[in-house]
């Protein structure tokens, strides 16, 4: 292993790795894994990937846990980039489909390094606030790994991820009202029933496992960048992820200094990144009565978000807001063109990227790479319904 610290993402302060850390513990901010590179590439190259197994597991050196530690682990990582041919014959456009993780989502990537460290470290019982595919994750690893889930949820949380939690043995606690708000249940009764919070970006490793995202792509796009990529954000730990593997991927001398543009795509009954970048401010105000069907994305205020308007604004890329009805309207278009029930989070980017060309800001030609995080399974009364149905 060449986990070297913990450091504080906003004041730097860094903290001891090999006990279980939350947020820093001098401003309450989000701490990222500093991994030493120089001793991580001696054994980890671009070509000596190709003879590894299609997980994540396969930069084994850039995550986290000890070498002779075994991952708790479903086989996550290693999902198809797919080129999309009929939906935008425009631009070179590239679907990432994470809905062929185990759990169907991308919260896998994090979870399985996230239950994988918090149980080296010696956590028994751990808790996650979720909208349906955090806890779903956490449930599923946690029981791999012989560990307590814990899982507060929204009521109104797609059913199919609460049979899913329970199934997997979680025990589940449905709160009346937001993520927020199962979020501060949990922060009020954590001490007192001896919980690990592993909630977005409150414990250093989920980050860990979603930068994979950004080697992944790399690496199908044989170590070229794309020119954009538009990324469904509620918590934004992905984006933010994959911005800390491109900076990793050139200090280990595996691509350049060229960064893709980012865009955050957000529901527009839930955008408070968009209107943060559009205001120009460094982090954003808290949604009040956030609504959408995009469940993933009904994020009131992300802790993350300072993280994320400085990568959108260093990318020259910006935020998007999609409605409801749009992301219906495209999730069937995406289905009947390319052949994929997409969840409404990754329809949102489908949408977002019409918007996007329409208003000039892909160009004709460019490489776009669009992020699928989810099945659309999980979400059959949305569908079923349609908006307002």
């Amino acid at each position: 292993m060449f986990l070297k610290r913990l450091e504080c993402s906003a004041c730097g302060l860094e903290h001891e790795w090999s006990r279980l850390q939350n947020l820093c513990g001098s401003c309450n901010k989000p701490l990222f894994a500093i991994v030493d590179l120089a001793a991580a590439s001696r054994t980890l190259s671009r070509e000596r990937l190709a003879e590894r197994e299609k997980s994540l597991w396969r930069y084994r050196e850039v995550l986290p846990l000890p070498a002779d530690v075994e991952p708790a682990s479903l086989g996550e990582g290693g999902t198809p980039l797919i080129r999309a041919r009929k939906f935008a014959d425009d631009v070179d456009l590239w679907i990432k489909d994470d809905s062929l993780n185990p759990t169907q989502s991308f919260k896998a990537r994090g979870m399985s390094v996230a239950v994988s460290m918090a149980k080296h470290l010696g956590a028994t019982k751990l808790a996650v606030p979720s909208a349906g595919n955090a806890g779903g994750a956490l449930a599923a690893y946690a029981a791999r790994a012989g560990v307590e889930a814990h899982v507060f949820m929204p009521r109104d949380t797609p059913r199919a991820n609460i049979v899913e939690c329970r199934e997997l043995g979680a025990h589940v606690t449905l709160v009346d009202g937001l993520i927020t708000d199962c979020a501060a249940e949990i922060s009020r009764r954590k001490a007192n029933e001896g919980w690990f919070d592993t909630s977005t970006l409150k414990e250093p490793y989920r980050v860990e496992g979603k930068k994979t995202l950004g080697y992944e792509v790399a690496e199908q796009l044989k170590w070229q960048l794309p020119n954009v990529i538009l990324y469904p954000a509620g918590g934004g730990t992905g984006l933010i992820g994959m911005w800390k593997a491109f900076d990793e991927m050139e200090a280990l001398g595996w691509i350049g200094q060229n960064r893709p543009r980012m865009f955050a795509v957000q529901p527009a009954g839930c955008a408070p990144i968009v209107r943060a970048f559009e205001f120009g401010e460094e982090s954003g105000a808290e949604v009040q009565d956030a609504h959408t069907i995009a469940s993933g994305l009904r994020v009131p205020k992300a802790i993350g978000d300072f993280l994320i308007l400085k990568i959108l604004r260093e990318s020259n890329g910006g935020a998007i807001a999609v409605d409801d009805e749009e992301m219906i309207r495209v999730a069937r278009e995406v289905g009947t063109r390319e052949g994929l029930f997409i969840c409404p989070e990754g329809a949102a980017c489908f949408a977002a990227l019409k918007l996007l060309r329409s208003a000039g800001k892909i160009a004709s030609g460019e490489c776009v790479v669009v992020f699928n995080t989810g099945s659309g399974i999980k979400y059959l009364e949305a569908y079923d319904r349609g908006v307002g149905g």
